[in-house]
This record gives C-alpha cells, structure tokens and sequence, in this order.
C-alpha cells in the first residue's frame, strides 16, 4: 500500500498500520520525497492536502556535495520508529522517492531543468537527467533513503518527463508536445553528439515543426510511435529521442549500484501508464512498456540492471492490466521481479468485481505482487475492496 507521511502523522502511525495490516496487505511504501501538490484526502486530519517539495527525514550532509534537499518542515522525523512499527506486523517498509520531480529546486538552480528547442527553460519542476549535477544529486537521494533501513528504494520520475502545460490555447498534437518536450541543454546535446547524432539539426527541426504549428499550421495526428516520427520530424530527431535513453539507462543504473551497496534494492517506476491513463483509467491504445521509450526508458536495458518493476496499471480494463503487465515481464525479463500498481477506486475502479478481476489479470500475466495507489487519496469504504483482491 502507498501511504503518505501526512496519512501516518494525521491518523496515527498505529492507527493506519493496523487497517492497512488488517486488509492483508504485507507491507507500506511510504513517501520519503515527494513532490509538491494539492490533494483531496477525505479520512485525512485535513481534507484538503498540502504537500512540499521536500524529504520527510533529515538527509545526511555528507552524501550531497550540490544539489541538496531540505526537510519539510514538522516531518523531518517522519521514519522514526516506523520500521519498527512495522516489523512488529511483520509488514516490510518501502521507500517511495520522487527523483527528478522537483520545483523548489528548479527555481533555486534552473540552470539543471531541461531546456525546449527554442531555448527556454519553462519546465522548472523537470530536473534534467543529462545534467551532472542532478546525476549527483539523483545517486546521493538514493542513498539517503536507502539508510533509513528500506526494504527497497521505490524511484518514480528517474527519467525524462513529458509536457504539462497549465494551460494552452494552441492544439499540439501527440507529436508536436512530444518534440516540444525533448531536452535541448547542452548535456543532452552534448550526449546525443558523442552517439554520433546530429544534435543541431534535430533542435532546429524541432523548433520549425513547433514554431510552424504556433504560427497556424495544423497540428500532428496520431499516436506518437518511431515510424510516424520519423514521417514527421525526420530521422535526426528520432535519433535524439533514441539517445535519451542512454542518458537514463546509465543514470538509473547508477542509483541502482548506490542502493545495493546500502544493503537495499531499487524499485523502478516509469510513468508511462500514468501519463497514458492518470486522469481518466482509460488508457491511449500503444502499450506502457511499448512507449516508455518516449522517457528515455529502456526497458529492455533496464532489466540487466534493476531487479524490480513497478507497472502503473491505470486501467479500467483488466484485460489491459494483463496485457500492460505482460509486456513488461517480456521486456525486463522473466526472472524480474514485476508488481502491478492497481488504483482501488476512481476512475479505475468501480466495484470489488472490477478490482479483483484486475488484481487476478495482473497475477496471471505473471505480476508477483500487487500493490495499492495510495492509502490517503482514498475513502474508507473503496479501501474495504482490497481484502477481496488479495485472496485470490
């Protein structure tokens, strides 16, 4: 079960250890950094949560020699005493770290955000993963979370991330935010150079396909696959986008070294089935573990280098659970460990039926756990299904 900090300090860590014990479910990962966001949380001490860019533990000095992360204020003890807590359930703890995720330190150092095509660095929450500094930063965060004494450090957003304007006017199509969200600092450019790519002619293809549609062009149709981009936008850019997996392959496999070496294991989440089925639980058609390419993912690299894989099963559909999930163990490997994160509620799931038939598509795919998406999003009476999805 995914837990947040505010979750143990508002209702108790006791308090929630035992409901979340009581749902057989055998362990918490809980969120050791996180981003800043407002949520809904209907059993929470307030029902509209504010959450800080931050650590909820005091990072150890020494491991940073830059970039570095402060404790939210009130919760730099958070994980005191809570392995313990949980041992005496016999529940295994789980760090849940939020990498590259991070607007307090991309307004401070927006020098390591990505930068667009056109030059501009407007996406200061998107720490760039090509830039030194950050690599740094990436591997001492794992490290400081890993001697909190974790089962496993659970990394979301070790990779590039995509578009998210607040608001836009203009129709990009799947294609055009695609290029406009590709990184152009000079690390990237820099990288994708030493790979024999021709850095230059991709940003100036990028800013003319972009700039082309701001100006009143007709947006791109379609799904984004490497066919229809290189249609597009020409193989220099399809080469770049290729490029960027390198940047992550090696950077995630970097953190991973870091963990082990703190006697824990790295749990690797990419976000493509969350930017495919987040909002509505009804995912675009190509598979999560077909497109995670478009972050710079590399899963099939990835699965030398990382013993296990979180799936963001978002979906409605627990035939696409399956297919999700299967894709994923055919492209790390058979021998990974792979666990589907199911959401038991809206906009996911509707019903007990709806849950347990994912919950049971997930573990027929070969899934070797399940886990829940997230303890304090979700009332009281939506958490009660989770029982019936773990007797199967």
């Amino acid at each position: 079960m995914y837990v947040f900090v505010e979750d143990l300090r508002g209702e108790g860590v006791e308090r929630v250890l035992d409901r979340v014990s009581g749902y057989g479910v055998s362990g918490i990962t809980v969120g050791a950094v996180h981003h800043a966001s407002r949520d809904v949380t209907p059993h929470g001490l307030s029902r509209l949560t504010i959450r800080h860019d931050g650590a909820h533990f005091t990072p150890p000095p020494e491991l940073f020699d830059g970039l570095r992360l402060a404790p939210v204020p009130g919760y730099a003890d958070a994980f005191d005493g809570l392995r313990e807590a949980c041992a005496k359930r016999s529940m295994k703890l789980h760090g849940w770290t939020v990498f590259l995720r991070n607007a307090t330190l991309g307004t401070e150092h927006p020098d390591v955000t990505v930068r667009d095509c056109f030059g501009d660095r407007g996406s200061l929450t998107d720490l760039c993963p090509a830039h030194p500094d950050v690599r740094d930063y990436a591997v001492a965060l794992a490290r400081a979370v890993a001697r909190l004494g974790v089962d496993s450090v659970v990394a979301e957003s070790l990779h590039f991330r995509p578009l998210k304007p607040q608001r836009s006017f203009v129709p990009l199509g799947p294609m055009d935010a695609y290029l406009f969200a590709l990184c152009f600092c000079d690390y990237c450019m820099r990288r994708a150079t030493d790979l024999g790519v021709n850095a230059e002619v991709a940003r100036e293809e990028c800013a003319r396909i972009v700039g082309g549609v701001f100006d009143g062009d007709p947006p791109a149709q379609g799904e984004v696959t490497r066919a229809a981009l290189t249609a597009y936008a020409g193989p220099d850019v399809v080469a770049y986008a290729r490029a960027r997996s390198e940047t992550v392959t090696t950077l995630v496999s970097e953190v991973a070294s870091a963990v082990a070496d703190e006697g824990s294991k790295l749990v690797f989440i990419d976000s493509t089935g969350a930017v495919k089925g987040y909002t509505d639980g009804l995912p675009t058609p190509g598979l999560a573990a077909h497109d995670a390419w478009q972050l710079g993912v590399d899963l099939v690299a990835l699965g030398d280098l990382v013993p296990a894989f979180g799936v963001l099963a978002y979906a409605r559909d627990a035939a696409r659970v399956a297919d999700d999930v299967g894709a994923y163990l055919r492209s790390v490997g058979k021998d990974r460990e792979v666990r589907a994160v199911l959401r038991p509620g809206h906009p996911d799931s509707d019903s007990v039926d709806r849950l347990v038939a994912k919950a049971r598509g997930a573990k027929a795919a070969g899934a070797l756990a399940v886990d829940f998406y997230a303890y304090g999003l979700v009332p009281h009476p939506v958490l009660d299904r989770i029982p019936a999805a773990l007797s199967l």
